[in-house]
């Protein structure tokens, strides 16, 4: 309805529709299949790797205290996003409400945020247990790993507000729909009916300031680490060094990848139905990957898994 002469030509905005596949009618109930079949291994696999590193006291440590932490994480993160997209899937009425989308966006931002900063830590734990073994118990010992944390989870909340309640506060004008499946900035804002130049500059400081640099601070940690372990006279050595951090090298590179092929292109790079499916990469299929990797290439990991199940199965004799 309108709401006053100034604002004629714009209408109050109560919901959105998030079109999502829409346009894909055929291939909707393979998506559902699909994306209902990650969605559980990615709740179940992060859900098994925090109860592990949770009772298995050979776990205790600051690198799985992080991994711990990222699991949770990835929760947290396709909670926010991925429910509604499966409703949506089998809905014809893909309707949110206009605080449900900016509650959306924030936890979005918040949990991407957070991730960011986490794989940042992870890198600099490993950092210091390859290039600086002799002082790793009393650099990350427990005290400043919960302090490290604590900041991850604390450094996202006034960028995410800032964003959410800067871009939901902005004119609302003709057309509701939401050209994605979930309320993500760039598809919202094109619905506002006023020059956004200011949101977008914020919008790209932000994305400098709590996206890049902890890809920075990845980057130099890893050079050390590579100048490290090509330093060690040992081949076995090297190998053992390297793979500590493979796993996390890995997710890096699936999380900014998949990342920033949507968010770092330029506008007409891709179609909208192409960067909806290039979303799926990190709001489904980079969660569902990384327990899967942690799992499957750390074996601590599968040493504690196999102990168990093996205390599991003595118990249940």
């Amino acid at each position: 309805r309108a709401i006053g002469s100034q604002w004629r030509n714009q209408t109050l905005i109560t919901e959105f529709i998030l079109l999502g596949f829409s346009n894909l009618l055929r291939l909707q109930g393979m998506l559902f299949c699909m994306v209902l079949f990650m969605y559980m291994v990615t709740v179940m696999g992060n859900t098994l790797i925090i109860f592990v590193v949770t009772v298995d006291p050979a776990l205790h440590s600051p690198m799985y205290f992080f991994l711990e932490n990222l699991a949770f994480i990835e929760i947290c993160f396709t909670l926010d996003t991925v429910p509604k997209m499966l409703v949506n899937l089998l809905e014809k009425e893909k309707s949110i409400s206009f605080a449900a989308c900016a509650v959306q966006m924030y936890f979005f931002f918040f949990f991407g945020c957070a991730e960011c900063f986490l794989l940042a830590a992870m890198a600099y734990d490993r950092c210091v247990a390859i290039c600086y073994p002799l002082h790793y118990n009393t650099l990350m010992n427990q005290p400043v790993c919960r302090k490290i944390v604590g900041g991850v989870w604390v450094i996202g909340v006034p960028v995410s507000l800032l964003q959410a309640v800067w871009i939901f506060n902005l004119p609302f004008c003709g057309s509701n729909q939401v050209n994605h499946f979930f309320c993500d900035a760039p598809a919202v804002l094109k619905l506002v009916c006023t020059d956004t130049y200011h949101y977008e500059m914020q919008a790209i400081g932000s994305t400098l300031l709590f996206l890049m640099f902890p890809f920075v601070l990845i980057l130099v940690s890893y050079v050390r680490i590579l100048t490290t372990i090509l330093r060690m006279p040992s081949a076995e050595g090297r190998r053992k060094a390297f793979s500590t951090c493979s796993s996390h090298l890995i997710v890096v590179t699936l999380f900014y990848g998949s990342g920033s092929l949507v968010y770092l292109r330029p506008k007409s790079s891709y179609s909208p139905d192409v960067k909806k499916l290039l979303s799926l990469f990190y709001t489904v299929l980079t969660p569902m990957l990384n327990p899967i990797i942690y799992s499957l290439r750390n074996n601590e990991v599968k040493g504690a898994l196999k102990r168990v199940i093996w205390r599991k199965l003595s118990l249940q004799n």
